[in-house]
């Protein structure tokens, strides 16, 4: 899926990044970001769940993150930023279950559980646990569907711009006439009961 980006402010209310005087260009110019696991508006695998019972009853999977990959980084792209939220969790709050960021311009994707610890790749923000890695879905039992979005954003910083440790709406606000592109890619799952 192709989109801006959609952050929130530190108000709490949903504002899109924009891109002024951004020059036509053909579709297949446009920063994509895909998976080979999952489909746009596809389902995540229970292994792609969160595996911290203790901490979060809810969850049911092995906090396997999804294999990711993109294309067609906009001219003048140094880094990109990566998240993943949930706009249903703990409404109307939303839950921030991955932000990253520093991905050098070089770094083309990830590959399948990569993003669930560590990495020099990235910069680990703050997601709602507190740790800067991926964090799986852990929805309640006899709910409807939640839709995880992964965003890409292509930012003219370097990778090493920002110190560690950001959440969502500190890293929204560090990028704010920094960004490049953007592309999303929204994912759905549900607890398995």
């Amino acid at each position: 899926m192709k989109c801006p980006i959609a952050a929130l402010t530190t108000s709490g209310v949903f504002v899109l990044f924009s891109l002024l005087a951004a020059p036509a260009v053909r579709a297949a110019d446009v920063l994509t970001l895909t998976s080979p696991a999952v489909q746009d508006n596809g389902t995540l695998a229970t292994k792609n769940a969160c595996n911290d019972k203790q901490r979060t009853p809810n969850c049911v999977g092995e906090n396997v993150s999804p294999p990711l990959a993109w294309s067609n980084p906009p001219e003048g792209t140094k880094s990109f930023a990566l998240l993943l939220f949930d706009p249903e969790g703990r409404a109307p709050a939303g839950v921030s279950h991955m932000v990253v960021y520093g991905i050098p311009a070089d770094v083309k994707g990830f590959a399948e559980g990569e993003l669930s610890k560590p990495s020099d790749k990235f910069v680990g923000g703050k997601n709602l646990m507190g740790t800067g890695t991926y964090f799986g879905p852990g929805t309640p039992p006899n709910t409807d569907w939640h839709h995880y979005t992964f965003t890409l954003v292509a930012t003219d910083l370097d990778p090493k711009a920002l110190q560690p440790g950001m959440t969502r709406e500190e890293l929204a606000a560090a990028l704010k006439d920094h960004v490049k592109g953007s592309a999303g890619l929204v994912t759905r799952f549900r607890h398995p009961s």
